[in-house]
């Protein structure tokens, strides 16, 4: 099933130099990052960017159509609109996805924000850990068609090529991953605060990223 997604049009008037595709979690609706502030968060600094918010719910993981899914109903039709750049932020789940495609399309987006991703069963992050860290443990053990370990893979052999910024709570339940993961990004791309899983952390962490500035604030820029 095609995704629905509801685009808010940011301050140009043609599409913005960028659009910011919002990939929420497992349990939350994309209506949800209007609510928490993601969205304010952005127009507040005037930044030149619209807003696309996939519903990517639980459904297209399970039959793992999500990165097919956001490639033609989200990120292609934005291309061919003429949208310049396009990052995938994202929340708990939602990382997984964005995470995906960096690994899949890498050269159709320009980067991605993780904030406290999913990235896999405790079972595989504790047999990363175990054989020493993902370069060390490579995905030798694991099935070809297992896409969390799939990912492991990309990520541990440099095969992920847009930047990567990563944010979570120092209490998130996911922090075993986190941790792992922040071996293999640029410590400048690595970020966090007080808190676990749960919109509080996460709106902090997002603020903290835009005031990086490295978004646009002029309809003209490319």
């Amino acid at each position: 099933m095609p995704m629905d997604v509801l685009t808010l049009a940011g301050p140009c008037k043609g599409p913005a130099p960028v659009l910011l595709v919002m990939l929420p979690g497992a349990y939350s609706r994309p209506r949800d990052f209007v609510d928490e502030g993601f969205v304010d968060a952005v127009r507040s600094r005037a930044i030149a960017a619209d807003i696309a918010l996939p519903d990517a719910s639980l459904g297209y993981f399970e039959d793992r159509s999500v990165l097919h899914r956001l490639r033609e109903d989200v990120v292609l039709p934005a291309r061919a609109r003429g949208t310049g750049r396009v990052w995938l932020v994202s929340i708990s789940l939602g990382g997984f996805a964005a995470l995906g495609y960096a690994a899949r399309h890498g050269d159709e987006i320009d980067g991605v924000v993780a904030l406290a991703p999913y990235l896999g069963r405790r079972t595989l992050i504790q047999q990363i850990a175990a054989a020493g860290g993902p370069r060390a443990w490579a995905g030798a053990t694991a099935a070809d068609d297992d896409p969390e370990a799939g990912l492991w893979r990309a990520l541990a052999g440099g095969r992920i090529v847009p930047p990567v910024y990563l944010g979570a709570g120092r209490d998130d339940r996911f922090a075993d991953a986190h941790a792992l993961l922040r071996t293999l990004l640029p410590a400048e791309r690595c970020f966090d605060t007080a808190g676990g899983h749960d919109w509080s952390p996460w709106r902090t962490l997002w603020n903290a990223w835009l005031a990086r500035g490295l978004l646009p604030t002029h309809c003209a820029a490319r």
